[in-house]
């Protein structure tokens, strides 16, 4: 017989050999900078592994605020400042189409009667497991 712990699967866990230390640069209007130094288990800096930096911004929407986030290739931090503004704006383009290409697919979803389709060689749609309405995406 099974477990509690066998029933949920695994409990999820730090992989101490892949840890980063963060820490975040701001100017308070645009965005933040979160640079990410790999750390060893023992919280000292593993010059093995490469630091990284995420640019992070926000846009408005119709619904809300939604954040973007994306990598910037830099080797310090003020190089990462100086990359900040265009790849924040490639980013909200990508986002951008994204959401249209979303849109779209949701706008051109097919109409399911409820119920499911009735099965194959039925009733001819007689008596089949339809319901007669439909349900809008």
């Amino acid at each position: 017989m099974a477990t509690g712990d066998e029933k949920r699967g695994s409990d999820p866990k730090l992989d101490p050999a892949a840890l980063y230390l963060e820490e975040v640069f701001t100017d308070r209007r645009i965005g933040t900078i979160r640079r990410m130094t790999p750390v060893k288990p023992d919280a000292t800096t593993d010059v093995a592994r490469p630091v990284i930096y995420v640019g992070e911004t926000q846009v408005m929407t119709q619904v809300g605020t939604l954040p973007i986030a994306f990598e910037i290739p830099a080797a310090t931090l003020e190089d990462a400042a100086k990359q900040f503004g265009g790849l924040a704006k490639e980013a909200i383009e990508r986002t951008m189409k994204e959401l249209q290409e979303l849109r779209r697919q949701a706008a051109s979803s097919i109409v399911v009667p409820q119920g499911g389709m009735p099965p194959a060689g039925g009733m001819g749609g007689l008596g089949g497991a339809g319901g007669g309405k439909i349900q809008l995406p």
